[in-house]
């Protein structure tokens, strides 16, 4: 495997100090943020350090070359909107800028974009089933021409009433892995696999590695507290930020152990990048680096 962070977490750097930064401590890749330049949707979203609208020769170069300058590889392009939106302009929208990152990652030879499936949050799992065969297999035949692969986020994209009932994300359990496996059989669409998102749906996190070993093209590093007393007092239907936080690694309930002990059962030496979403670790520039830099340390007694 190899040890990498998500760029996110750099917003209001440049490319260059997030690229410096990462390589300082040790990472050895990035995922690298790339949404619409200025247009921040949510917390850690329009954050952009690769202009995809750039496809000139020139810029990819420089962004490659830095990189290697760096010691540091790109492991995916990164944009996660709702592709899915009950509102049509922003589906169609969203839709738009992920091919320009789809097209952009085989450019620059990742050949890698992490991203949702998108999900309209007022609709039925079902509906929402029929709204991705309309949309995703022409994304995934164009990913497929562009030999990208597409990784989704296991993320339900649900924390308080702006996301509710629904979330916006479908691609959240092994159940609906399955049903959207079997309507896109494409050795071009898979999965970035974090455990998180299944600790506070109280889900096993270890066992589905094992059944879509095929399918995981990416690894996120990212850890959630539950906080027993508040889900007592809040219960299972409440908005799950209120029971729940993203925490460091290391500062949650995910067994990091047990998961990249899976995760070497099955053989995987692709990309594993550290998420950060903490709160603990906002507000200045020095809470940031260090947040980076505790990910790093603890990470790296797991993957050598």
């Amino acid at each position: 495997m190899k040890l990498g962070i998500v760029s996110a977490i750099y917003d209001g750097f440049s490319f260059e100090e997030m690229i410096d930064s990462a390589a300082e401590n040790g990472y050895e890749c990035v995922e690298v943020a790339c949404w619409p330049q200025g247009k921040a949707e949510r917390r850690y979203a329009g954050v952009s350090h690769i202009d995809v609208e750039n496809t000139s020769e020139e810029y990819i170069a420089y962004v490659k070359d830095y990189c290697n300058s760096k010691g540091i590889e790109i492991s995916s392009l990164a944009f996660y909107p709702n592709t899915m939106d009950g509102d049509l302009t922003k589906r169609q929208a969203n839709i738009e800028h992920l091919k320009k990152v789809i097209n952009m990652s085989s450019l620059m030879g990742v050949n890698m974009v992490t991203t949702f499936i998108g999900r309209d949050q007022t609709k039925t799992a079902e509906e929402n089933l029929e709204i991705f065969k309309e949309i995703w297999p022409d994304i995934i035949k164009f990913a497929e021409q562009k030999k990208v692969k597409i990784a989704i986020e296991n993320c339900p994209m649900l924390f308080g009433k702006d996301q509710w009932p629904g979330g916006q994300n479908l691609f959240t359990s092994p159940k609906l892995w399955r049903q959207m496996f079997n309507i896109i059989d494409s050795d071009y669409f898979g999965i970035n696999y974090d455990p998180s998102h299944f600790i506070w749906q109280q889900m096993d996190y270890i066992k589905p590695i094992y059944e879509f070993k095929d399918k995981i093209f990416h690894i996120h590093f990212k850890d959630i507290k539950v906080y027993k007393d508040r889900l007592d007092d809040a219960g299972i239907m409440a908005y799950p930020l209120d029971y729940m936080s993203p925490k460091l690694v290391g500062l949650g309930d995910v067994d990091w152990g047990k998961y990249v002990s899976a995760l070497t059962d099955i053989g995987f030496d692709g990309y594993a990048c550290v998420e950060v979403e903490d709160k603990a670790f906002e507000g200045t520039k020095e809470k940031i680096l260090d947040s980076v830099t505790l990910s790093y340390r603890y990470m790296r007694q797991f993957v050598i």
